[in-house]
């Protein structure tokens, strides 16, 4: 027992070690490129160093939840793959402590890791990029955010109205349940047009089924009904900025409840998808390590015992992973399969996979 304790120190302060240095070579490779692909930016719309530097600090927080997955495969992967380097784990397995046993701190490791994850996602991430985006978007390229998302709905301020509508698939301009309001000076409505659907085409906006209602003389209303109808309006989809990052800015909880809120299918089913998608995406980097960790032991039984072989399977490893879970979310977006089973069906094989492969090795 005192020497699995010993052992279980051992490799977690390992894994903490290799998951420093992982982390730190990471995120300074990230920065060094997002500075020169940004610093540019900075520089032609008048930002400071000061704010730069703000920038790419708070910056940090978003690059390791990016990179959290790869980091804990990585973390763990080197610390096995040391352990097995310096024939110490030749040494253990014939001191007749079984495989499981070796490997669970370094599981508990990366479950550890991922509990900080979630901790960041909750608490810190949402603040550090709501500040990044401030920075970026409004400060150095003006795109002041002219509404807001609220309950399924989007509320925009034009230049002489307000604009109100359902938006379900934000790839297309068609909007649903539109409506457009203007007021005189004396704060009376002067016109409201509404319509169950309004498209942009051609530089135009085309309503259907709906009605105009126009303020004639100082208290009079006309009541126009229509079933098609083209208007000119002051403003163009192309004229609101439309801040598809606001989801980003919001915690795990934020978008649980988001997407409580949520009635339209569409709407739901994408709000769905990013709550799931957004947990199941921190939590991808356990079932990649342990489908990493036998994956390694085999690699080191046809190839030999060297590092150079097991990163770079690791990080292609890695990059399956991403694809299959960026499919599958994409899917999910679309209604072909539900969100949690996109979000848990990597994990699941993975895991199992992974699991089989290390018992088989264990006997």
């Amino acid at each position: 027992m005192k020497i699995v304790i010993l052992l279980n120190r051992y490799l977690l302060a390992q894994f903490a070690v290799n998951f420093a240095t992982a982390s730190t070579a990471f995120v300074a490779i990230y920065l060094l490129i997002d500075f020169f692909e940004k610093i540019d930016k900075f520089t032609a719309h008048g930002g400071t160093m000061a704010l730069a530097l703000k920038f790419f600090l708070l910056n940090i927080p978003f690059i390791l939840d990016q990179l959290g997955p790869v980091l804990i495969l990585l973390s763990g992967v080197i610390t096995f793959g040391i352990l097995n380097h310096n024939n110490e784990l030749r040494a253990l397995k014939a001191g007749g402590i079984p495989l499981k046993i070796i490997v669970r701190p370094i599981i508990m490791g990366a479950v550890l890791v991922t509990l900080i994850f979630l901790a960041m996602a909750q608490f810190l991430l949402p603040k550090s990029i709501a500040t990044t985006n401030t920075i970026w978007y409004e400060q150095l390229q003006g795109k002041v955010p002219l509404g807001i998302h609220r309950s399924g709905r989007y509320y925009y301020k034009g230049q002489e109205g307000f604009y109100s509508f359902e938006w379900p698939d934000t790839d297309k301009l068609s909007f649903r349940n539109f409506s457009y309001s203007r007021w005189n000076e004396n704060y009376n409505l002067k016109l409201m047009l509404s319509a169950a659907q309004a498209d942009w085409k051609d530089g135009t906006w085309h309503f259907h089924s709906g009605q105009t209602q126009e303020l004639i003389g100082e208290s009079d209303y006309k009541y126009t009904l229509f079933e098609n109808t083209q208007d000119v309006l002051p403003e163009s989809p192309d004229h609101f900025f439309i801040p598809e990052y606001r989801s980003a800015e919001l915690s795990l909880t934020g978008l649980f409840r988001e997407a409580l809120k949520k009635q339209a299918p569409e709407e739901e089913m994408v709000s769905w998808t990013n709550f799931y998608s957004r947990l199941s995406y921190i939590l991808l980097g356990i079932p990649l390590l342990l489908l990493g960790l036998p994956i390694l032991t085999l690699s080191y039984q046809k190839w030999g015992r060297d590092l150079a072989i097991a990163i770079p399977a690791s990080c292609m490893l890695a990059f399956v992973a991403w694809g299959f879970w960026g499919a599958l979310q994409s899917f999910a977006k679309v209604g072909y399969i539900s969100p949690a089973l996109a979000a848990s069906v990597i994990h699941i094989l993975f895991a199992l996979l992974g699991l089989l492969l290390l018992q088989q090795q264990d006997k």
